[in-house]
């Protein structure tokens, strides 16, 4: 399967759903979702803050000029890397630096925040 047909299942929304001063109930946001959803929530200054609800792989990717920040709600979600794999349950927070090749894996339901530069392309280089 190419990339391209790996993203189609994906739904993704880079338009922000929340403006500055809004109340968000990122717990019921998720509750409603059905996984393969990233959305993106709100953006603070230069970055966004996207809510995912995912179920299984993603597939391995880069982001050449920009870091991404994932901090798990709820569920496991493995990061796996070119040289390890790294495990996060509930409120435990990763950073993948730009141009780091990842492959994330989320194992059963997650739900995550993501946190990362408002221009960059959610499924990667």
């Amino acid at each position: 399967m190419d990339k391209s047909e790996t993203t189609d299942r994906y739904d993704i929304d880079t338009q922000v759903m929340f403006p500055p001063a809004t109340h968000i109930d990122v717990g019921a946001i998720a509750a409603a979702t059905q996984p393969w959803w990233n959305g993106t929530l709100a953006q603070v200054n230069e970055a966004v803050v996207r809510l995912g609800v995912l179920e299984g792989d993603f597939h391995w990717h880069k982001h050449d000029d920009e870091d991404e920040f994932f901090l798990v709600l709820e569920g496991q979600l493995d990061i796996e890397l070119p040289d390890r794999t790294v495990s996060l349950g509930p409120h435990q927070a990763f950073t993948v630096p730009r141009g780091v090749m990842h492959f994330p894996h989320a194992r059963g339901r997650v739900v995550l925040l993501m946190v990362e530069a408002a221009g960059v392309v959610p499924t990667g280089s």
